[in-house]
């Protein structure tokens, strides 16, 4: 039994989140337009059942979101990208 309740051990020391801190990929590398014509770069917004992904994965600002998501529904429709797979990576 432990004579002082202040005192508290842990078997492993506790661990600390070292969280890099998310940035919008376009904010940053000055991109204003996104172009639904470019299936490889869309396909890094999507999971391997080719949903997209969420802000909070990502990083994208609220505003380059929307483009994304509208850009992937563009190239969704010219059959540029698919709507749904098994396998997409």
């Amino acid at each position: 039994m432990a004579q002082n309740s202040s005192e508290i051990r842990y078997l492993t020391p506790p661990s600390v989140d070292n969280k890099k801190k998310k940035y919008c990929r376009f904010k940053k590398s000055g991109i204003r337009y996104i172009d639904y014509k470019d299936p490889e770069f869309l396909k890094k917004f999507l999971n391997e059942q080719g949903k997209i992904l969420p802000r909070r994965l990502t990083g994208t600002s609220l505003k380059f979101q929307r483009q994304v998501a509208q850009a992937v529904k563009r190239a969704r429709h010219l059959a540029l990208l698919p709507y749904v797979t098994d396998m997409m990576k």
